[in-house]
């Protein structure tokens, strides 16, 4: 982030937090101007992260997860194991199929 960015920034966040007190001076303290507040303190903290993020170079990875690989067979199934199991939609609970 440029530094003329973040000028811009904290000048909108400055232009919300006006906007948020005309309001709360309108409408009081009630739920929706206490989440805009809210919202804009939110905004300044990762506007706070992004200039420390600037000023202290570092190399950026992709964290690492370790996946478990699940080997599928080809194979079919043993018939036996699908022998009391329903055909969810296709002929009700416990059909008998021949």
């Amino acid at each position: 982030m440029t530094s003329s960015e973040i000028v811009e920034l904290r000048r909108a966040l400055g232009r919300l937090r006006q906007c948020v007190g005309g309001l709360r001076t309108r409408y009081g303290d009630v739920a929706a101007v206490q989440r805009l507040a809210n919202d804009i303190e939110r905004l300044d903290i990762d506007a706070t992260e992004l200039v420390d993020l600037d000023s202290t170079p570092r190399q950026r990875e992709a964290p690492r997860i370790e996946r478990e690989v699940v080997v599928v067979p080809d194979t079919p199934y043993d018939p036996q194991l699908w022998h009391d199991a329903d055909d969810e939609g296709l002929g009700g609970y416990r059909s008998h199929r021949t």
